[in-house]
């Protein structure tokens, strides 16, 4: 049981103190948030959107990833060139819990043939805390274990992303641009204690979706993102079934780590709700049960504004 608990121990420090490893979060529904990703793709589509989503990773796993982000963007051009989106997420693994909040703006560059492409920024912020409850091997207080804190520091994030009127997308980003790192001084030395890095990662992601049907009515949606921190790299494939305007059926698979089963149902026009089931690969998988993520997403589109027409007679 010791050895257990010494191990885990060195498992959350080797996280928390001076961590550059992937950090961003996993999901499997990124087709849903990927502004959190690419603010290149902020409100390009028409309409304004808001998405909910929770992901509760390798279930019964204690200290496993859980995730909740919540993202809200629409597509201003009826008063300025561009979209805006707000994007929150909060992530917590073991003792630490990291938060990161994110304005975006995209600015739509027209090309020919009715293609865009989408300049990103996002700025924000990035909590990073943590409270831990130790239970060392030998004593009841080691003092090369990190202690509670929390912290706060500037967040960027830039995107390119190509939309095509043929059906298809295509996106290049990197998120937290600045690498910041977040700390707290000591009160007795004045020394940073408990350095946590973001680090530097970087996205390419695609899909295309294809009517299907004599009316065009279903479609095959395939989509693709890798994501890497240059130090691990992982790669996302997901193909859904959209069955007319009633919900969807599909399958993801992420390298080394799950395979995946989605699906979603249209509650309401434009309001959809999706789950998917990772099952998971690899070692994890004689201790985990799984890992489960909900979605909820809205869209409301404008009314097409009215033409207006004189009816005086110096114009009939």
């Amino acid at each position: 049981m010791h050895k257990q608990i010494l191990v885990l121990s060195s498992f959350l420090l080797a996280i928390a103190v001076n961590s550059i490893a992937q950090q961003d979060a996993a999901q499997t529904h990124f087709i849903y948030n990927k502004m959190m990703f690419n603010p290149g793709s902020t409100g390009l589509d028409e309409g304004f959107c808001g998405t909910l989503g929770y992901r509760n990773q390798w279930d019964r796993l204690d200290g496993a990833p859980n995730t909740t982000f919540l993202n809200v963007e629409g597509n201003m051009k009826r008063w300025f060139p561009g979209g805006l989106g707000l994007n929150f997420c909060n992530d917590a693994i073991g003792f630490n819990r990291q938060n990161n909040l994110m304005l975006n703006y995209s600015y739509p560059l027209e090309l020919p043939g009715g293609n865009v492409l989408g300049l990103g920024l996002g700025i924000g912020m990035m909590n990073f805390g943590m409270k831990p409850t130790w239970v060392a091997p030998q004593t009841l207080f080691d003092n090369s274990l990190p202690v509670g804190f929390s912290s706060t520091g500037l967040d960027v994030n830039f995107g390119l992303y190509f939309k095509s009127s043929m059906g298809f997308y295509a996106g290049l980003s990197a998120t937290h641009l600045n690498a910041a790192t977040v700390s707290v001084k000591s009160p007795t030395t004045g020394l940073n204690t408990n350095p946590y890095q973001l680090s530097r990662h970087f996205y390419l992601m695609g899909g295309y979706k294809r009517p299907v049907g004599a009316n065009g009515d279903n479609a095959v949606d395939v989509q693709m993102m890798l994501r890497s921190d240059m130090v691990k790299t992982s790669v996302d494939v997901n193909a859904r079934y959209l069955f007319r305007n009633i919900g969807y059926g599909g399958l993801t698979y992420r390298t080394s780590d799950c395979l995946a089963v989605m699906l979603g149902y249209n509650v309401l026009p434009h309001f959809t709700v999706g789950y998917s089931y990772d099952m998971t690969l690899g070692k994890l998988a004689s201790v985990s049960k799984g890992s489960h993520e909900i979605i909820l997403k809205y869209c409301y589109y404008l009314p097409i504004p009215p033409v207006a027409v004189s009816r005086h007679v110096r114009w009939l």
